[in-house]
């Protein structure tokens, strides 16, 4: 039997991590020993995921979270490394982009273990940003790259890894698809304001969802949004990041919003219901942006730069500064979707990761 150690951190790994391991563990020839870093560790921002979406509880949890990147991804660093020394496995399975990616991975190849890393290859073009320095180098250490599209893999055969990597399609396309079946509306209900007391929804909504230090780290750019989405003609529901918890409430206090909805951090099936409810979407987050375009819903995306290349096809996603103007001027382009378009793969990309690895082993 062969050893496989999944390091996940923060809620986008716990989607992937849970249709990839619900198919890593039928395999007898495999065993699975789930670390959690502890990088997102608030109820709302990880429990509740394991809970709703029945990932295995985890083997090891590090609890390791705050402080700045260096002191982060030093802490996982040494931790993961006792982890590993203890567990000999046969291969590290790591996704995304995250400190706990970064760190999981040059613990592994250190050791001469090697890494399989789901989600490569996806490039900002500026190492301004943190999530491309974890992403760039995990790629490059890594035994198997498994992108989810091929213009992720083409810029991993841009840096010579075109050798490591297979297109599997997207975890996140397969968990999006199997969950939304399985809503019965009950998850809007879960919906809580600050002070836990349930949420009634409108029929109409916007749906936002807002994180990146970059858009809320002054009062400006967060107040900014907060204008255009009260410009609309529909309440916005804003599930909101436990450090921007303050500011957010601040802010629409000061400002009379009467349209903003601050919510409780969501689960992930009542987020993916809020997609699929939601007239339009505005978001920073690299997941949200491509379940928007799962659910055929348009999205604007405040961010410099484009994360998903596939989700801008014909104004699908939209980027946009943290400016009241530009959001609103991007709400309104016209969108078309095409049903025949879909560049994330089948729905079935967890038994392709699961079966590239089986090969690697083996071989």
């Amino acid at each position: 039997m062969k050893k496989i150690v999944t390091v996940v951190g923060a809620r986008p790994q716990f989607i992937k991590l849970a249709v990839v391991s619900r198919v890593l563990r039928r395999q007898a020839e495999l065993q699975e020993v789930l670390v959690h870093t502890g990088q997102h560790y608030d109820h709302n921002m990880s429990d509740v995921f394991f809970e709703e979406m029945d990932i295995p509880k985890p083997d090891y949890n590090l609890g390791i979270s705050g402080g700045s990147h260096g002191e982060m991804t030093g802490k996982m660093l040494i931790e993961i490394e006792k982890v590993l020394m203890t567990e000999l496995p046969d291969m590290v399975l790591l996704f995304g982009d995250t400190n706990s990616t970064m760190a999981a991975a040059l613990a592994a190849v250190k050791l001469h273990i090697p890494v399989c890393h789901v989600e490569a290859g996806n490039r900002f073009g500026t190492l301004e940003s943190p999530e491309e320095v974890n992403r760039t180098v995990t790629d490059h250490v890594s035994a198997i790259n498994l992108p989810c599209t091929e213009s992720s893999f083409r810029f991993l055969a841009r840096e010579g890894l075109e050798k490591t990597a297979t297109v599997v399609g997207d975890p996140m396309y397969d968990a999006f698809r199997y969950y939304t079946d399985r809503l019965d509306g009950s998850e809007l209900r879960a919906l809580a304001d600050f002070d836990g007391k349930p949420v009634s929804l409108p029929t109409e909504v916007y749906y936002m969802t807002c994180h990146r230090q970059e858009n809320t780290d002054t009062d400006e750019k967060l107040r900014n949004i907060f204008d255009a989405m009260e410009a609309l003609d529909a309440p916005t529901v804003y599930p909101v990041h436990p450090r921007n918890h303050d500011r957010a409430a601040r802010l629409v206090r000061e400002g009379g919003y009467q349209k903003i909805i601050l919510t409780q951090p969501v689960g992930y099936q009542t987020s993916i219901s809020l997609v699929n409810h939601a007239k339009k979407i505005v978001t920073d987050s690299g997941g949200v942006q491509r379940e928007a375009f799962f659910a055929g819903k348009p999205c604007v995306t405040v961010l410099d730069f484009v994360v998903w290349p596939e989700t801008m096809r014909n104004n699908c996603n939209q980027l946009a500064k943290p400016d009241k103007a530009d959001i609103l001027a991007k709400l309104s382009v016209p969108v078309i979707f095409d049903p025949a378009y879909q560049p994330f793969g089948d729905g079935h990309s967890a038994e392709k990761i699961v079966e590239k690895i089986k090969e690697f082993l083996q071989w």
